[in-house]
């Protein structure tokens, strides 16, 4: 448990400490590199178009890491919103009651000190549980985290190809690519500042397809209404055609969600359809 209260703390610092090393990259690095091209207008110059690209998905990945941590769970002190109030919080914390016994698709996490309602898994990079509160904050903020690294593999590679002139048209010399940067750095033949940026690369690579991955799971589990938490504890839940599920997440303007930041509101369909 002290290992991952410990991790709860560590991965979100080094989240944000990789996102302002690639905003620091971007901004003062790969872009301005992109402007030496004089082949084009600068209202269309490829640094233009790539900066507003990089800075409207940095905004929408930062802005939803914030609204899942904002839309928390429910704190212990308001326990009493959760039909059975402080003595199922009670039960809980003493281990006389198993989680999501007294109420369904509820769980209590330890490392939190919070009761989620439609639990999903505890995320150790934003230090919170995902739940229904912040479930489409989340699946927003693991989208456009994999699209910004991505757009960033991209920037990283034309910067790397300019630099020591070499083409990645052969997909073989991208997996090349570090060890033998890894024998010139060694050699004195490359700048320690361009093999920081090639060990980037790969960075970038791994978070941005472990965030791709995660997100089209994530939307395979809310097509067929259910959580990472019930497949885990074979809840069964009943079935529903795919729309409801979807709407019940993303609600109706789902389409601005997609645009920019706004608060979870999936839970509104779920309530109207109560009353």
């Amino acid at each position: 448990m002290l290992v991952l209260r410990l991790l709860n703390v560590v991965a979100p610092a080094y989240f944000l400490c990789i996102s302002l090393v690639t905003f620091v990259l971007q901004i003062f690095l790969f872009i301005p590199s992109m402007f030496r091209d004089p082949s084009t207008t600068p209202l269309f110059s490829p640094a233009l178009l790539h900066g507003a690209l990089f800075l409207f998905l940095s905004a929408n990945a930062l802005g939803n890491y914030v609204l899942v941590i904002q839309s928390s769970p429910e704190d212990l002190g308001k326990g009493s919103n959760l039909g059975e109030g402080a003595e199922v919080v009670a039960d809980w914390l003493d281990g006389s009651r198993s989680p999501g016994s007294a109420l369904p698709s509820t769980h209590f996490c330890r490392l939190c000190a919070r009761v989620t309602q439609r639990h999903d898994h505890h995320c150790f990079f934003t230090g919170n549980c995902i739940g229904s509160r912040n479930m489409r904050n989340f699946i927003m903020f693991c989208l456009y985290t994999s699209l910004a690294c991505l757009d960033s593999l991209v920037a990283g590679m034309a910067y790397i190809s300019a630099a020591l002139s070499m083409s990645f048209a052969n997909p073989l010399a991208f997996l090349t690519l570090l060890p033998h940067s890894i024998s010139q750095f060694f050699s004195g033949a490359l700048l320690s500042s361009e093999m920081f940026v090639i060990l980037m690369l790969y960075l970038w690579l791994g978070i941005g397809l472990a965030c791709a991955g995660f997100c089209c799971h994530q939307m395979l589990l809310i097509l067929r209404g259910q959580t990472r938490y019930q497949v885990r504890k074979g809840i069964v839940v009943k079935a529903r055609p795919w729309r409801e599920n979807l709407q019940e997440v993303f609600g109706k303007r789902w389409l601005l969600g997609l645009l920019i930041p706004v608060l979870n509101v999936g839970s509104d369909y779920h309530r109207q359809k109560e009353k």
